[in-house]
Formats: C-alpha cells, sequence, structure tokens
C-alpha cells in the first residue's frame, strides 16, 4: 500500500447491491461536509449479470473532506457509494447495506481520490425481473469520535442512474449440412436471457433478431433477415444457399436486456 492511502471494506448486509455504471455528480451529505465526485463503475458501461457468475467490476471517485478532517486521519470517516431503487437513500442503506473494497490514495492534506472492485453475486442480489431498472446513486458518509463510536452518519443521492440489464444469449443452427447449391438453408436457434427469480435462462419474447451472414475468407457480416422471436425465444427462417461461409443470430439488447450474438455454423454449399 502507498503511503497516505487507506483501504475500506464493509460486509454486506443480504440483498446488498452496488454496481453498474455511472458518472456521478457531486454528492454531498449535509451534518458531514464530505463531497464525493467523479463517480465511475465499469468504465462508465452498464452493467449486464446473468445468474450465477460473480462479478467485480471497478470504482473510482474522489473525495473532499471539509475543514476539521484530514487524510491523516483514516479513522474518522468513512464514505460509501451505493445502488438502490425504491425507498429513499437511508431505508435503502440500512435494508442494503455497501459491498466492496476500495483504497484512497491522498492528493491533499483533504483530497483524495479512491479505486476499487465491487462485490456482484446475482444468486443473493437480484432477486426478480423488476431489479433489470434504473438505479439511484446513493452517498453514504460517517464520522467516528477517537475512540471509533459512530458519531455522525448522513445519506445523499446524487443525481442520475444506471441501468441494471439481464444477460442474454443466442444459439444457432444452419442444415441440412451439407447443402446444395440454390437449395433451401433452415436456420434455427434461440433467444434467452437471465431469470433471477428462477436463477436460470428463460425465453425472450417478441424480440427483434438478425440473422447475419459471412462469407468464406470475409471478415464482414451482413445481415440477410431479421426475425421476431416466438412466445418461447424460438428463432427459425429460410435462405437459399449459395456460397459457403457463417451463420449466427444478432440481438441488440433493451434497457433490461443485454445484447447477444450466438456462436456461428459454418454450412459447406456443394
Amino acid at each position: 500500500m502507498k503511503a497516505g492511502s487507506r483501504t475500506g471494506a464493509v460486509t454486506a448486509l443480504a440483498g446488498a447491491l452496488v454496481l453498474s455504471a455511472f458518472t456521478a455528480p457531486t454528492a454531498q451529505a449535509a451534518g458531514t461536509g464530505i463531497t464525493v465526485t467523479g463517480i465511475v463503475v465499469n468504465g462508465g458501461k452498464p452493467v449486464v449479470v446473468g445468474t450465477t457468475d460473480v462479478k467485480e467490476p471497478r470504482i473510482t471517485f474522489r473525495i473532499q473532506l471539509p475543514a476539521g478532517l484530514s487524510t491523516a486521519k483514516p479513522a474518522a470517516w468513512d464514505v460509501y457509494p451505493y445502488l438502490y431503487h425504491g425507498g429513499t437513500a437511508a431505508k435503502e442503506w440500512e435494508r442494503n447495506g455497501f459491498q466492496g473494497i476500495y483504497t484512497c490514495y491522498e492528493k491533499t492534506a483533504r483530497i483524495s481520490d479512491c479505486e476499487g472492485t465491487l462485490y456482484i453475486d446475482p444468486r443473493y442480489r437480484l432477486k426478480s425481473a423488476k431489479d433489470a431498472t434504473t438505479w439511484k446513486i446513493g452517498v453514504a458518509t460517517q464520522l467516528w469520535t477517537a475512540n471509533d463510536h459512530l458519531k455522525t452518519e448522513q445519506f445523499a443521492t446524487a443525481p442520475g442512474g444506471v441501468q441494471i440489464r439481464r444477460w442474454a444469449k443466442a444459439t444457432v443452427n444452419a442444415s441440412p449440412e451439407p447443402v446444395k447449391k440454390g437449395k433451401t438453408l433452415t436456420v434455427t436457434g434461440s433467444l434467452k436471457r437471465a431469470d433471477w427469480a428462477k436463477h436460470t435462462y428463460t425465453g425472450v419474447a417478441a424480440a427483434t433478431v438478425k440473422l447475419q451472414f459471412r462469407k468464406k475468407g470475409s471478415s464482414a457480416y451482413s445481415t440477410v433477415k431479421t426475425v421476431t422471436s416466438s412466445s418461447t425465444g424460438a428463432l427459425k427462417t429460410t435462405v437459399k444457399a449459395s456460397v459457403d461461409g457463417y451463420w449466427r443470430w444478432s440481438f441488440g439488447g433493451w434497457s433490461t436486456t443485454g445484447a447477444a450474438t450466438s456462436p456461428v455454423d459454418y454450412v459447406d454449399v456443394r
């Protein structure tokens, strides 16, 4: 650890969620005078979460302390950015808490730049499709006495918010293989996304999905057809076989659902 740095770690309560991608304007908690600026998570990109894989997006932010506090007295204060939806910043903090580890490096006696990672386990942090929405940005600040008793705790909500999206995945199958030139090729597949209530992947209905083709020896894909997924997420269409190449399905995503591109299926045309 560098000189002048401090590390903060908090154990999460059940249901905690601190994730996503955002750049937050100044958030100041009245009563502590501490300001937090330049919060960036996951490089400014939305966080797309599946059903089992833990994600640890990077977080950076700047803390500015009021007169009377110093970066040289790390035990005197704490700052925790977090996300919530529904309720108030204070109630959601008490109910959900914070989870993550960060380290702060002092720039001046009252300014520190902080970086670290957040920890997201969808099996315990995401409960239903309603969690795929815009989350508010909360900031909790705490002041402590010399003997580690909590003196003041305040909460603020920064302007803006961030979307949490459900991970999507697609499959593809083209048949028959091989196929005679000019004959009909049937391309099927499926589009599914994370179901956080069931902890599995379920079909995405009424999604606009592109069938794309790349000729053998080429590096570029072109869209051949656009289809709508069935009520179960099934994909199906037919095309005329002309040359050897690679077929795939591509879904652009929604505000609640991440984009998805299937693996490719190579077809030999004879």
